[in-house]
């Protein structure tokens, strides 16, 4: 039988090529050149941490209750502490007041000592304002607005805002105090010129169901933004979610315990100026419509109202953290964004963005959740490190899959499909398209398609648990850097064509233990630099999509059965069970050879 395997002799060529181009060393903030020195996050929070007696409290007598109510564009009030001027009630004292009622042009102001209070109790109350915020919340301690059981409310502005004092008030909703939304009851949120709610303070959600329509920031809070046991959708013209402080880079962050949110945004979907902490939920984001607009520079109704009103970021005008600017040359769109680090323990995501789906400025730690991504973009980015110990990861479309400088795969379930890269360590700002590694050095592939980031052999893959399997147009697995394989089922699926290997590496590629299966290019392959368990890396020749890969052993034992989805022209096999030096039958398609392991 005519034989159709040659091992490769170019290894240790490439080994060398590449070893020897030297390091370069990338560590900075490309915008301002300095090292980033992100606040360290403390990732302990708990629910008691996040949320007080009173954030949960919706109980109340109705016996020492002030009401509020509207009939027929007029107020009445049961107490003097609530000061009535044509259509705007003031509420002056700390107590808890029952509004029901519709006001079709007024609004609601809250105006107590700063020491005070309050509770807010929305008993089918529904208030427009044209002019300005149905509820404006100007001075207090705290204000807690509950929705009665089985009600439904309405807040809206009528397309316009026109000052009233010193602060600008910019939402239907707007808080200058600390705010907690809870109850059972629902509150529809409209606001076509502006954001929906604003906190200028801590936005603190703990139940009843919002649906949310805005020009802006569906709901936008300076210091962090808290949920839990709320159901949320939101059609927003920038972020749906968004929380920022430029003055304290402890603030601004977003903690999810549980809960419903689906949103529709043209910014991003969930975004924080620090950290992300999503403890448990379902979240649904469609963002920048989708990853069909991956490779367009701006959303076409950024800052709209359903795409029909103008307005959003102005140009030159900019969001916080690197990757994370928007102007008129591109606006942010990515799913869950934070410029610190992120932490996802549980909860069960559906995201479809333009850009990234997930996103870090520094790291993402996974340990469980339920993921459907398609991107864009990157489908789970981060800066610097990227660590998934648990979850089920399924990531239909992504120009590469996982992308960061370091990335530690210790288990779970990962799925990936990538136009690029499927999984890329790389050094720098996201810019996806700038060459890397192998692809700067042999001049990039065609089109100047390279790696995600910038140049730096400092990155690592190390994968020790779990389950990947990896459809890859670009490389399989590309580090900038070192690749270390010791434990878990790692398969790979590359294509035959352009400037492409199943194991792209700049350094050293070492398995020690789990099972590694791939295919792919023979152009510009690469096997492992290192092992101490058996490996075979051959040349196959022309093999079509869907032809078998089987190995046996000595005793006619299945050692491996691949039939992989792709045309390949090359076979990396590498498992405990193949022993160095020992004698297997390869069968590819029809044709069987013997062949030793190295």
């Amino acid at each position: 039988m005519r034989k159709f395997l040659v091992y490769f002799l170019i290894l240790s060529l490439l080994l060398g090529l590449l070893v020897g181009c030297g390091e370069q060393e990338i560590d900075t903030d490309t915008a301002t050149g300095e090292t980033a020195n992100p606040v360290e996050v403390d990732f302990s929070n708990t629910d008691a941490d996040m949320f007080t007696e009173r954030d949960n409290t919706v109980e109340y007598d109705q016996n020492t209750t002030v009401n509020i109510n509207f009939s027929e564009n007029k107020i009445t009030s049961s107490s003097d502490s609530v000061k009535i001027t044509g259509s705007t009630a003031t509420i002056t004292k700390e107590a808890t007041y029952i509004v029901s009622g519709e006001l079709t042009n007024g609004m609601i102001i809250v105006n107590a000592p700063d020491t005070a209070k309050l509770q807010i109790v929305f008993n089918g109350a529904s208030i427009t304002s044209e002019t300005s915020a149905a509820l404006y919340i100007a001075e207090a301690d705290k204000v807690s607005v509950t929705l009665a059981e089985g009600t439904i409310n309405t807040l809206a502005n009528g397309g316009e805002f026109v000052a009233i004092d010193d602060n600008n008030i910019d939402a239907a909703l707007f808080s200058k105090q600390d705010l907690t939304l809870n109850g059972t009851g629902s509150l529809m949120v409209t606001s076509p010129a502006g954001h929906g709610i604003v906190s200028k303070d801590d936005l603190v959600i703990t139940g009843g169901t919002y649906n949310i329509s805005s020009a802006s920031h569906g709901m936008d809070a300076n210091d962090s933004v808290r949920i839990a046991n709320a159901s949320i959708t939101i059609d927003a013209g920038k972020d749906a979610i968004h929380s920022e402080n430029s003055d304290d880079s402890t603030k601004g962050f977003i903690y999810i315990s549980s809960g419903t949110i689906k949103a529709e945004a043209e910014g991003d979907g969930i975004s924080a100026s620090a950290y992300m902490q999503i403890a448990d939920g379902a979240i649904d984001l469609t963002v920048g419509g989708g990853s069909k607009n991956g490779t367009k520079e701006q959303s076409d109704y950024f800052g709209g109202f359903k795409g029909g009103r103008p307005g959003g970021m102005r140009p030159g005008e900019t969001q916080y953290g690197n990757s994370q600017t928007a102007t008129e040359d591109g606006t942010s769109m990515k799913g869950l964004k934070s410029a610190n680090s992120m932490l996802i323990s549980g909860g069960d995501f559906v995201i479809n963005s333009a850009d990234d789906t997930i996103h870090s400025d520094v790291s993402i730690i996974i340990n469980g959740g339920t993921f459907s991504l398609a991107s864009g973009d990157d489908a789970i980015h981060a800066e610097e490190t990227l660590s998934i110990t648990m979850g089920s990861i399924d990531i239909s479309e992504s120009y590469e899959g996982l992308e960061a400088l370091h990335i530690d795969v210790q288990g779970g379930d990962i799925k990936l499909v990538a136009s690029d890269d499927g999984l890329n360590a790389a050094g720098g700002t996201d810019q996806s398209g700038t060459t890397g590694g192998r692809d700067g050095m042999f001049g990039g592939r065609p089109g100047g398609m390279g790696g995600g980031m910038s140049t730096n052999s400092n990155g690592s893959i190390k994968i020790s648990g779990g389950k990947l399997y990896i459809n890859s147009s670009g490389d399989g697995i590309d580090a900038n850097g070192t690749v270390e394989i010791s434990g878990g089922y790692t398969v790979v699926v590359g294509p035959t064509h352009g400037d492409t290997a199943t194991l792209d590496y700049d350094k050293t590629a070492i398995i020690t233990g789990g099972t590694f299966i791939g295919t792919g290019a023979s152009g510009m392959a690469q096997s492992f630099s290192d092992y101490n368990q058996g490996v075979i890396a051959i040349s196959v020749g022309s093999q079509s999509a869907g032809t078998k890969i089987l190995l046996k052993d000595s005793n006619g034992n299945t050692m491996v059965s691949h039939e992989p989805e792709l045309d390949f022209a090359v076979v990396i096999l590498s498992s405990p069970e193949i022993e160095t030096g020992e004698t297997y039958s390869l069968t590819i398609g029809s044709q069987t050879e013997d062949i030793e392991a190295q």
